[in-house]
């Protein structure tokens, strides 16, 4: 037996920067990063089953289910919370995999945070996060919902107040494995800390960049043209580039000369995660709006 209850977002995010000042004995990079979302991304539709079965109804290619995140946030909710409900998760992909948008990671905690309130398990988002760290160190910040500096592995969060501009974001015909990037041996992993003083100062640099572009032609031809409209940064490890625009019309105007082969956006940065707004009941209008 299954109850609908409805849809709920997976936005997209944009590491604004990216530093990578230092490494943990167990070999995690330590970072320091400002996450902002953008009004763009997945959505996930859940129903709530009586059986206690939890089953994805979308197909994943290469993904099987037992591994994909979503399946495995809802098992993990239901293990530490001794939940004897299940569900049916249908997840609407729009952001591409190896993008560097967070896309698995946002699927994860909307999940997490979905299921929560569904099956009324009652954990806090301190205890939501905790679990969400356990999937991936991108979870914590999709949990909390809102823009934030990071800091350790990317769990030690505190919000910031950003300007929301429009961006246009673009993915090169390629994938970059984050895995690929944090093993490379010419990666940076002593940059001198910083500070959010210094972000908004206009320090935006991404510690990956040099990998990713020698490693991946296609993301530095990606930034080269973007380049030519406005200030060109990589998200995470990429493979996606992004553009801030002050305007909806500028941006549009750049992605209606996307090159062929790319696939592309236009979204606006946003502070508050619309799944907060989900969870409270406080919604209006369709997901995703940009």
């Amino acid at each position: 037996m299954t109850c609908s209850q409805g849809v709920w977002p997976a936005p997209a995010k944009l590491n604004l920067m990216l530093r990578i000042v230092g490494r943990r004995d167990d070999g995690y990079h330590l970072l320091q990063s400002v996450f902002q979302f953008l009004d763009y991304g997945d959505s996930i539709d859940v129903q709530v089953r009586d059986d206690g079965r939890i089953r994805r109804t979308s197909l994943l290619p290469g993904v099987p289910p037992e591994s994909d995140l979503v399946v495995r946030a809802a098992e993990l909710l239901r293990r530490e919370t001794g939940a004897r409900r299940g569900a049916d998760i249908h997840v609407t992909k729009r952001l591409p995999m190896g993008g560097g948008l967070g896309g698995g990671s946002s699927d994860a905690a909307t999940v997490l945070v979905a299921l929560n309130r569904l099956w009324e398990a009652g954990l806090d988002d301190d205890a939501l996060a905790a679990l969400g760290l356990t999937l991936g160190a991108d979870v914590p910040v999709f949990v909390r919902g809102h823009a934030a500096w990071a800091e350790g592995v990317g769990e030690r969060l505190t919000p910031v107040a950003l300007p929301e501009p429009w961006f246009v974001v673009l993915k090169p015909p390629c994938e970059v494995p984050t895995g690929e990037i944090f093993q490379d041996a010419e990666l940076t992993r002593n940059s001198p800390l910083s500070t959010i003083r210094d972000f908004l100062a206009g320090l935006t640099l991404n510690d990956c960049l040099p990998v990713v572009v020698k490693r991946h032609p296609e993301v530095a031809a990606a930034l080269s043209w973007l380049g030519r409209f406005g200030e060109a940064r990589l998200t995470g490890t990429g493979a996606c580039v992004f553009a801030r625009f002050e305007d909806k019309p500028s941006a549009d105007a750049v992605l209606a000369q996307m090159p062929a082969g790319y696939e592309g956006f236009v979204a606006r940065g946003i502070n508050r995660s619309p799944l907060l707004d989900r969870r409270d009941g406080n919604t209006t209008g369709a997901w995703p709006s940009g």
